[in-house]
């Protein structure tokens, strides 16, 4: 007798294992999303950090090509009169 009792399911039970299976979808599609906006945030941060990079060596080469500006000798000439 009992055999034939745990063969069938219960309302509770079937509901109870649509529930899981529910659950278990959303999160197999949350975690796709989660997935795909940390890729978006890792493209986007390549991106930014190649054009720092380009900024960064475009200044260099016009600091090398600007040479710096020499500081004159005025202040000492003004003290020694």
């Amino acid at each position: 007798m009992a055999d034939l009792k745990s063969r069938q399911l219960s309302p509770e039970s079937v509901a109870r294992a649509h529930r899981q299976r529910l659950a278990q979808e959303d999160g197999a599609r949350a975690m796709a999303d989660v997935e795909k906006s940390a890729i978006a945030v890792r493209k986007n941060m390549a991106r930014l950090r190649a054009l720092r990079e380009i900024k960064e060596a475009q200044e260099k080469s016009e600091q090398k090509i600007i040479p710096a500006k020499k500081k004159s000798n005025t202040r000492k000439l003004a003290n020694s009169k």
